[in-house]
């Protein structure tokens, strides 16, 4: 099998994980983590931001197909199903020098440029969200509550409990598993 097509080929099954671990009951109501996050951070930091962007918009258009998308304007849908998710291949502009630190045996230089990659992609991720929230979603804040804040406080707690287990899963597959970061191109 050509490298490119083994690359396609797991783009296509971290976002089919990603879109599975969506489907994980919210336990926090609108506070919920995104767990999709994890396997979209992953990729990106194996393959790079050609396949984590690739990765991201399959596991937003497959929230189409599985009929997972709140509708209410075309703009809305772009922002929060395909910018909000291609966001998240942002960490693979990260992949060469994580991967050059994981080569070295840098593994404290590794963890960091990972934890950076992750941080990037969930904030821009997030902060997408937070725009469509105050534009799209704030008249659903509670009485005397604005917009903004509304936003801030569902899409920043989601956020951050979003990093929150994207950094603990990278915490442990660092130093447990590298070789899972270095595929053989």
């Amino acid at each position: 099998m050509s490298k490119n097509l083994t690359a396609l080929v797991e783009v296509a099954l971290f976002a089919a994980l990603a879109m599975v671990l969506s489907f994980i009951p919210d336990f926090i109501g609108w506070f919920n983590p995104s767990f999709g996050a994890i396997p979209l951070v992953l990729i990106s930091l194996r393959r790079g931001a050609k396949y984590g962007l690739l990765a991201g918009l399959v596991w937003g258009l497959l929230h189409f197909a599985l009929g997972k998308v709140y509708y209410l304007s075309f703009s809305q849908v772009l922002l929060e199903y395909i910018l909000a998710f291609l966001a998240m291949g942002l960490a693979g502009y990260f992949a060469p020098s994580f991967q050059k630190a994981l080569k070295a045996k840098e593994q404290l230089t590794a963890v960091k440029q990972a934890f950076l990659a992750a941080s990037l992609a969930v904030f821009v991720r997030y902060l997408i969200h937070y725009i469509a929230g105050v534009i799209f979603w704030g008249s659903y804040a509670p009485e005397g509550m604005s917009a903004y804040w509304y936003s801030f406080t569902v899409n920043g707690t989601a956020g951050g409990l979003t990093l929150f287990v994207v950094l603990l899963v990278l915490g442990i597959l660092i130093p447990t598993s590298p070789r899972f970061f270095l595929p053989n191109r």
